[in-house]
């Protein structure tokens, strides 16, 4: 009998890492660069989260939530924020202050924030750009410029 739960334990395991895998498998391959020491800010534009956000609004939640949980910030408070901000719309332009994109960032400041956190020459109305470039900035100073 305790052979067949040996069994039975081995197989569980084997389907939640097979899950976890097939779910994640930008993670697995991140993990792998990392481990090899060659991540690159480069590759944080496309191959962390590869969501397509240009089909919706629910596709723009997808990539915040998983950038969140990647990155290590609470993922409620990035998506209040982005509701707040501009209602998930990746065009969303404030014509008073001249500020972009789901997080809004201001014009003035969008060239350096992008270039320093691995985006440089992306528009701020790019969603995975802004979103990107406002967890990684969220990770390391907080939630501040947005009033949080």
């Amino acid at each position: 009998m305790s052979q067949a739960i040996r069994l039975r334990r081995v197989l569980i395991a084997t389907l939640i890492l097979t899950a976890t895998m097939t779910t994640f498998p930008v993670g697995a391959a991140l993990a792998a660069q990392v481990s090899e020491g060659s991540l690159r800010t480069a590759s944080t534009s496309t191959k962390v989260c590869p969501v397509e956000w240009r089909k919706g609004s629910f596709y723009v939640k997808k990539l915040i939530r998983c950038s969140a949980h990647f990155y290590g910030v609470n993922a409620d408070k990035a998506l209040y924020i982005a509701n707040r901000e501009s209602h998930f719309r990746p065009k969303a332009y404030n014509d008073s202050s001249c500020a972009k994109g789901i997080y809004q960032h201001l014009c003035v400041y969008w060239p350096g924030r992008a270039k320093t956190y691995g985006f440089r020459d992306w528009s701020a109305f790019n969603a995975r750009a802004n979103i990107m470039v406002t967890i990684r900035m969220v990770k390391k100073h907080g939630w501040a410029p947005w009033g949080g």
